[in-house]
């Protein structure tokens, strides 16, 4: 299995969380974002046609975008599973996952704020202040989504006992956004969750500094 990703890709990063949770073995590709090299062609046309990061390799599959391969690794090595089964739980955990990958990351990522700064010429600032209020933004909503699963699971992770597909979302995107100079006073249980991740093998061996493209 290979596993084509940017160590402080927020996506890239939920699938190496899923990988180690799941304790499952993977070769590292690193794929440079910062240079442009996930639109090489032949990296669109062999392996991403999204031409993003991060993209499986598993056998004969050629699979991008992070959910889609957290779901095929869930239904191919199921256990610990990170989509429950339970129909109202899978729900819940998605609701909460989509909220982060969906709202969240895709206004924050690198080539919508390479966008706002090379071509729009938005300040250095500018772009920050666009940055910061969408993550205060989505991160109120998972603050609000957080309480409520509070009233019905009991335990360190958004749902729970046990970490989900919601948890490796969101441990990356406060990763990152902790990294951007945001506050994240106002989240005090997505905090806390994040606070439990760092003391968890599979969190931190998924940590960008602890891979091989890490670049300081």
């Amino acid at each position: 299995m290979q596993l084509y990703s940017f160590f402080n890709s927020s996506t890239s990063w939920r699938v190496r969380i899923a990988l180690a949770l799941k304790g499952l073995d993977y070769e590292t590709l690193p794929v440079n974002i910062r240079t442009g090299a996930h639109r090489d062609t032949q990296y669109v046309n062999e392996v991403n046609a999204s031409a993003a990061v991060p993209a499986l390799v598993d056998g004969t599959l050629h699979l991008g975008q992070s959910l889609a391969i957290i779901d095929w690794l869930d239904a191919q090595y199921p256990q610990p599973r990170l989509i429950p089964a339970d129909a109202q739980l899978r729900a819940r955990v998605l609701e909460l996952s989509y909220l982060i990958a969906c709202d969240i990351h895709p206004v924050n990522n690198l080539r919508v704020l390479r966008y706002l700064q090379d071509e729009l010429k938005v300040s250095l600032l500018e772009k920050d202040k666009w940055y910061w209020h969408w993550i205060a933004e989505g991160l109120a909503g998972v603050e609000r989504l957080l309480a409520r699963a509070a009233t019905q699971h009991d335990g360190p992770w958004c749902f729970g006992a046990l970490p989900t597909l919601a948890d490796c979302c969101l441990i990356p995107q406060l990763g990152n956004a902790q990294r951007m100079g945001c506050d994240l006073t106002p989240y005090p249980r997505a905090r806390a969750i994040f606070e439990h991740a760092q003391t968890e093998p599979a969190f931190m061996q998924a940590q960008p500094q602890l891979q091989p493209d890490y670049m300081a």
